[in-house]
C-alpha cells in the first residue's frame, strides 16, 4: 500500500509557522506520510500575479489531502477592494461542500463563560461551503449603478448532501442535530428547513431540531452544552463557528476541514495574522488539531486520536499556553509540550 501523499500550502503570515509545527507532530504520529509543498496565497500573487496558479490547482487534485496554513494579507487586494481568498477558490473548485468546525473546551480557564468544566463545551458546526451567501461573490459588481447585491443560493442538491453529512456526524457523536436558519424571514432558508425535515425522517436515531440563527447565537453563549452538531448555511456557519471558538479560547483553538467526495482541505480556522507573523508566538494548536482531522480523513484514526489526547494532556497544564491564551509559550515550546505527551 502506497503512503498517503499530502499537499502542503503554508500560505501567508503565520501560516508557514503553524504548518511547520503541525508537520512536526504529524511526522511523530504518522511517519509514513509523504509531503510536497506549493506556493499559494497573497505572497504567490506578488510573485507571479496569481494567488492560485492553474498548474498548482491541477497538481493539488492528485494528492490524498491538502494541509493549509492561512491565506491572504490585508494590503494585498484585487482592484475591487476584496482580499484574495484562494482558500475559498479551493472549496468551490474542488467541490468541498462540507465544512467541519469542531469546538472543544480543554480547560475551564480558557473560556470567558463562568463555571464551565473541561469538555462541557463539545460541539461541531457543519457549514455548507459552496453555496449560500457566498455563491455570487465572483460576480463583478457595478458600484456606479447605485446598487450592489449578494445572492443567498440554496439548491436542493446542495442542501441534501450537507444535511446528510451532518446527520452522519451526529450519529458518531451524541445523536443530536440542530438546523440553524432564518426560515421565518428568508424563502431560501424556509426551503433549507423543508429539505432538513424531509431528510430527518431517514435518521430516526438522531434528535433533530430547528433554531433561528439569532436564537442560536444567544444559546451558544448562554447554554453551549445544549448543542451537539449544528448544520447551517455558508455565512451563518462562518459567523457562528467563530463565536463558538471564542467560547473555548479563541481562533488559536479552532481547527477545521472542508471535505468533498474526492478531495479535502484541512486548516486552522484563523487568518494569516500578519501583525504577529515572524515573532514566534503564533498558537499552533488549531493547525495541529486540523492535522488530526486530516488523519481521520485518511483512515489513520489511531494516530489522529493520539494527537488529540496529547493536546488534551498538554493543555491540562495551565502554564502551557501561547500569549493568545494568556501564556508565555513560544510557538515551538507549545508544540514541544504536545510532542512530549505524544511520546
Amino acid at each position: 500500500m502506497r503512503p498517503h501523499r499530502i499537499a502542503v500550502l503554508p500560505g501567508d503570515g503565520i501560516g508557514p509557522e503553524v504548518v511547520g509545527e503541525a508537520l512536526r507532530v504529524l511526522r511523530a504520529a504518522a511517519p509514513s506520510l509523504v509531503y510536497e509543498e506549493f506556493s499559494v496565497g497573497a505572497g504567490e500573487y506578488l510573485r507571479s500575479g496569481d494567488p492560485l496558479p492553474p498548474g498548482v490547482l491541477d497538481r493539488l487534485r492528485q494528492f490524498d489531502a491538502i494541509l493549509l496554513g492561512a491565506m491572504g494579507l490585508p494590503g494585498v487586494r484585487w482592484p475591487n477592494g476584496l482580499e484574495m481568498t484562494p482558500q475559498l477558490d479551493l472549496r468551490e473548485r474542488l467541490d468541498l461542500y462540507c465544512g467541519l468546525r469542531p469546538v472543544y473546551l480543554f480547560h475551564p480557564l480558557d473560556s470567558p463563560l463562568r463555571d464551565r468544566a473541561a469538555g462541557s463545551i463539545d460541539l461541531l458546526v457543519v457549514r455548507e461551503s459552496t453555496e449560500g451567501l457566498f455563491s455570487a461573490r465572483l460576480r463583478p459588481p457595478d458600484p456606479a449603478s447605485g446598487c450592489v447585491e449578494d445572492i443567498l443560493r440554496i439548491t436542493r442538491a446542495g442542501a441534501e448532501r450537507v444535511i446528510r453529512a451532518a446527520f452522519r456526524q451526529a450519529l458518531r457523536r451524541r445523536k443530536k442535530l440542530t438546523l440553524v436558519d432564518k426560515a421565518n424571514v428568508l424563502p431560501s432558508m424556509a426551503f433549507f428547513r423543508q429539505v432538513f425535515l424531509e431528510i430527518a425522517e431517514e435518521f430516526p436515531q438522531v434528535t433533530a431540531e430547528c433554531l433561528y440563527v439569532d436564537a442560536a447565537a444567544l444559546f451558544l453563549v448562554l447554554q453551549p452544552e445544549r448543542f451537539d452538531v449544528i448544520v447551517t448555511e455558508n455565512m451563518f456557519g462562518d459567523i457562528l463557528s467563530d463565536l463558538a471558538a471564542g467560547l473555548v479560547g479563541g481562533m488559536g483553538m479552532a481547527p477545521s476541514a472542508d471535505i468533498g467526495e474526492r478531495h479535502a482541505v484541512f486548516q486552522p480556522a484563523h487568518g494569516s495574522a500578519p501583525d504577529i507573523a515572524g515573532q514566534g508566538f503564533a498558537d499552533p494548536v488549531a493547525a495541529i488539531l486540523s492535522a488530526a482531522m486530516m488523519l481521520d480523513w485518511l483512515g489513520e484514526n489511531g494516530a489522529a486520536d493520539k494527537i488529540r489526547q496529547a493536546v488534551r494532556r498538554a493543555l491540562r497544564q495551565r502554564t502551557v499556553r501561547t500569549p493568545d491564551l494568556g501564556g508565555r509559550c513560544r510557538t515551538t515550546a507549545m508544540t514541544d509540550a504536545i510532542l512530549a505527551e505524544l511520546k
